[in-house]
């Protein structure tokens, strides 16, 4: 009973490790014949492991789909992955996942060997989130997130309702991609009435309108990156100054002094990038790129350099106040 009950966990471990699978492949990893190899898969369905097969010389057998979730076998590292994965959920920007979140970590906690649970509460007892100024309405449901990546995988257009600067719209798209930054989601799709593409910050999705609708051959987005194209979007369209700093500084010395979601970055040379970025205010633009540590010049706007020079005059007559002081 113990080497039949053996076997099954491996059969199972196998079965998820990757698609599919021929009788001969499984029988040869087992060290059994083919018909111990059947009698085991209907023990596991009977277990509730949706085992599916196919017939004939090129069938063989896949893990299937089922109404309800099975165990799962995890090897050392993915146990230690997922439980880490969760516990950042926890504190992470989809909304109504946190409670989830924990739930499934104390789950996992409970059946964890020793010697990974030891892992996982050092990392627990040696971290802790470090929560920035909430974004008022930035959290996005987990089963909008779920449905709209599914669209995106199977290609579906959809219907929604979004709240832009001039109030809710209905609008059509072709989903392809979400992006997220630390703090808000995005998804980039085909917007099909404008005929382009467009940046939907999630959080002003106020609802799908119905069923994912038919299914569409996805088109490539400008410059084959999604990422560069919303963050294009994030950092200098929604903003009404936008700027143009050459850094004269090779470009991987800037950039762990910046971000994604702050500007983009671009290279011009092995000694010099290029950075764009918008803001509504120019006072915060300056002292954010004054603060980066390296020389630049303003390609625009021209009002940048201005409140520059307002801000150098200010620093200067800090210091001279400073160095009064006794």
């Amino acid at each position: 009973m113990l080497e039949t009950s053996a076997r099954l966990l491996r059969l199972l471990s196998l079965l998820q490790s990757r698609a599919d699978w021929t009788g001969s492949e499984l029988a040869d990893r087992l060290g059994v014949g083919l018909r111990t190899v059947r009698r085991d898969v209907g023990r596991l369905r009977e277990l509730g492991y949706p085992v599916d097969a196919a017939p004939g010389v090129a069938g063989g057998y896949r893990l299937g789909v089922g109404a309800a979730l099975p165990p799962l076998l995890l090897d050392d590292e993915e146990a230690v992955a997922v439980a880490l994965s969760l516990r950042t959920a926890a504190t992470g920007s989809v909304a109504g996942l946190e409670e989830a979140a924990l739930r499934a970590l104390a789950k996992l906690r409970q059946v964890l060997p020793s010697r990974l649970r030891h892992r996982v509460s050092a990392f627990e007892a040696a971290t802790v989130p470090l929560a920035g100024a909430a974004v008022p309405g930035a959290g996005v449901g987990a089963d909008l997130l779920t449905a709209v990546a599914a669209a995106c995988r199977d290609h579906r257009r959809l219907r929604l309702r979004y709240r832009g600067r001039d109030g809710a719209s209905e609008r059509e798209v072709e989903p392809h991609r979400l992006v997220h930054t630390p703090r808000r989601w995005y998804l980039l799709a085909w917007d099909v009435g404008r005929r382009d593409w467009r940046t939907f910050r999630m959080d002003r999705v106020e609802e799908l309108l119905g069923l994912p609708g038919a299914r569409f051959t996805p088109r490539t987005p400008p410059g084959d990156d999604a990422a560069a194209y919303v963050s294009r979007g994030i950092t200098t369209a929604p903003y009404r100054h936008q700027a143009r700093i050459l850094f004269h500084a090779p470009l991987a010395a800037v950039a762990p002094r910046t971000s994604p979601g702050a500007g983009r970055l671009e290279p011009v040379d092995g000694e010099r990038c290029l950075f764009t970025a918008g803001a509504d205010s120019l006072d915060e633009l300056a002292a954010y790129v004054a603060a980066k540590g390296f020389d630049f010049e303003v390609l625009g706007p021209p009002e940048l350099a201005a409140t520059l020079r307002t801000l150098a005059a200010r620093l200067h007559r800090a210091a001279d106040h400073s160095a009064q002081q006794p």
